[in-house]
C-alpha cells in the first residue's frame, strides 16, 4: 500500500527482527516505481523505496529478503581486510603481486625502494629509522598499485565494453574494511593494498566493482553478470579472503 506525499520523507534507520537476528537498514524514499535493497560493501543495508511507500510495507519486504540479506551481510564481513601490524625491520614479509618479499634496509642516499629478487631493497639515510622506512615502503605500494591498477582496469574494461559502459575513473588510496567501491558517479576506487594480492585477485574486484555499473545492488543479476566474466569469481574471492593482509 502506498500513500501519497508532496515532499519524501528524510532517509530513517529501522531495524526488523529474522528469528533473533537484528537487521538494521536505511530508508530512502525516491521517484521510482519500484523498492530496492542494496547491500554495501561495509555492510549497511539500504532500502531505497517509491515515494509514499507505507512502512509496515517495507519492513515486510526486507523480512521476505532477510536471508539474502543477512548472507550478504555475512560474505562483505569476511571480505574484509585484514590488517597486519607492520614492524618495518630487516627480514620482515612483505607481499606483492601475490609473492613474498622481505625487507632488506641499507643505509645511503638518495632515500629508495626497489625490487630485487626476493628482497624489497629500502635505502634509508639512517639505520633504525623505521618511520622513514614505512613512508618508503608505503609510496613505493602506492606508485605500484596505481600502475598495476590501470592496467588491469583497462583489460577489464575492455573485456565489459560490449555492454556499453562508460570508462570508470579510478581512484586508489588505503581505505579500510574492503577491497574496493563503485560510485554512483561512475568511479571505481580500490583499496593500495590490493596490490599485494595475485593478479587473479585484482581482476576479480576490479570485475566486481565494473558490474555495478551495469547492477548496482548484489542481486541474482549482479552475480549472474559477475559470472559471466569472471565464471570461478568464488574461488577467487576466497582466495583473496585468506590473503590477511
Amino acid at each position: 500500500m502506498t500513500r501519497d506525499s508532496a515532499i519524501p520523507p528524510e532517509p530513517h534507520r529501522e531495524t526488523v527482527h529474522f528469528g533473533r537476528m537484528p537487521i538494521t537498514f536505511t530508508v530512502e524514499y525516491r521517484a521510482r516505481k519500484h523498492l530496492g535493497i542494496t547491500v554495501h560493501p561495509d555492510a549497511r543495508v539500504m532500502v531505497a523505496a517509491p515515494v509514499g511507500t507505507e512502512m509496515e510495507e517495507i519492513r515486510r519486504r526486507v523480512l521476505k529478503r532477510a536471508p539474502w540479506i543477512l548472507k550478504q551481510v555475512d560474505a562483505f564481513r569476511r571480505f574484509r581486510p585484514m590488517p597486519t601490524a607492520r614492524q618495518y625491520l630487516n627480514g620482515e614479509t612483505h607481499r606483492y603481486l601475490g609473492r613474498q618479499y622481505r625487507l632488506r634496509i641499507s643505509e645511503g642516499v638518495p632515500p629508495s625502494v626497489k625490487l630485487r629478487g626476493r628482497y624489497l631493497d629500502v635505502t634509508v639515510a639512517e639505520l633504525g629509522d623505521r618511520d622513514s622506512v614505512r613512508k618508503l615502503v608505503d609510496g613505493w605500494y602506492r606508485d605500484h598499485a596505481r600502475v598495476t591498477f590501470g592496467r588491469r582496469m583497462e583489460r577489464c574494461f575492455e573485456a565489459m565494453k560490449p555492454l556499453g559502459i562508460s570508462p570508470p575513473g579510478m581512484i586508489v588510496r588505503r581505505i579500510r574494511a574492503r577491497w574496493g567501491s563503485c560510485s554512483r558517479t561512475g568511479n571505481v576506487l580500490l583499496n593500495v593494498d590490493l596490490v599485494k594480492a595475485p593478479l587473479e585477485c585484482i581482476d576479480y574486484v576490479i570485475f566486481h566493482e565494473l558490474c555495478h555499473l551495469v547492477v548496482p545492488e548484489h542481486s541474482p543479476a549482479f552475480f549472474r553478470l559477475l559470472s559471466r566474466f569472471v565464471p570461478d569469481w568464488q574461488r577467487r574471492k576466497d582466495r583473496l579472503e585468506m590473503c590477511g593482509f
